[in-house]
């Protein structure tokens, strides 16, 4: 649970990867899109909003999944930001794959210093994964185990958004609410 970490190279770009915060349990598979947040997922989203207002982190963008969860996990975190972006609700992130990700960050990130996205599992810890092919041991070894809900993986991308691939991120910190 790194807090120390530096603002990314002026030539690279930084990635916010939000997964969103605790829904109530699934249901009808039919109904997954407008699930909500259950109540810990409502107390927990707002300490996320705070914990990427303590550490200075400031998206230009968020990018969000027009799920109901996703949806109201941003809502709850916007209210910490000093200063909130305008987000993007693009249905292509709705339980994406990674390969859909990035599509839709690359279409949307282009010429942005740090962007947000917040999105599902298996698909963000999918990508966070992927793209981490450096960090410190210990960060890289707690993203293997899991991206809890509510939790950011940052992501420093060296080269900018061209760096969206395989290996070429660094996994700068790893944060989600204690329980």
């Amino acid at each position: 649970m790194s807090s120390d970490h530096p603002a990314p190279d002026p030539t690279g770009c930084r990635l916010l990867l939000v997964r969103h915060a605790k829904a109530v349990p699934k249901g009808d598979p039919a109904d997954d899109f407008e699930r909500a947040l259950g109540e810990r997922g409502k107390a927990d989203a707002p300490r996320t909003g705070r914990w990427l207002a303590e550490q200075g982190h400031a998206p230009e963008l968020t990018v969000c999944s027009p799920s109901r969860r996703t949806r109201q996990t941003w809502q709850l975190m916007v209210p910490a930001l000093p200063d909130p972006p305008d987000a993007v609700y693009d249905e292509r992130l709705y339980n994406a794959a990674p390969s859909a990700l990035v599509t839709v960050l690359a279409e949307r990130a282009a010429g942005l210093g740090c962007v947000a996205l917040v999105g599902h599992n298996s698909g963000i810890h999918e990508l966070a994964t992927a793209l981490c092919g450096a960090g410190p041991a210990e960060l890289l070894e707690q993203l293997r185990d899991g991206f809890p809900t509510s939790g950011v993986v940052v992501v420093d991308l060296p080269g900018g958004w061209a760096d969206l691939a395989p290996g070429r991120g660094r996994l700068v910190a790893m944060w989600s609410p204690p329980h």
